[in-house]
């Protein structure tokens, strides 16, 4: 993966708190290449602009995270995607990394320290 803080981030929840939290978080720690969607759709139809690392919901209107998923990495397989979710159901978790989430973190505990750590594994 490229330089830790050159890293392309997209954030994709139908929470706009959500999504300013966590483009807070990541600000913070000093990343600065971030695009917020709150649809799946949306998403997608970025996906030319080339993520490093999505973080993803799981319950969202129109399409569910699984579809999203499932649609990022036919587009790129090499693109990282963690779900963030407040969804603590551990079937959806399971299929999440089934199709190829590279993590599946409960809403409830997501911290900036968290977003760090799981960056780094992914960088170093």
């Amino acid at each position: 993966m490229s330089n830790q803080k050159s890293l392309k981030f997209f954030l994709v929840d139908d929470d706009v708190f959500c999504l300013n939290l966590y483009q807070q978080f990541l600000e913070k720690l000093g990343y600065s290449e971030i695009e917020c969607f709150n649809r799946g759709k949306d998403c997608i139809d970025n996906l030319q602009n080339r993520p490093d690392i999505i973080f993803l919901d799981y319950s969202m209107d129109e399409m569910n995270g699984i579809e999203v998923l499932q649609a990022i990495k036919l587009f790129d397989e090499s693109i990282t995607v963690i779900f963030i979710s407040g969804q603590e159901n551990v079937e959806v978790a399971v299929a999440a990394l089934k199709y190829g989430a590279y993590d599946y973190i409960v809403k409830s505990k997501i911290t900036p320290s968290l977003l760090q750590s799981i960056i780094d594994r992914l960088v170093f």
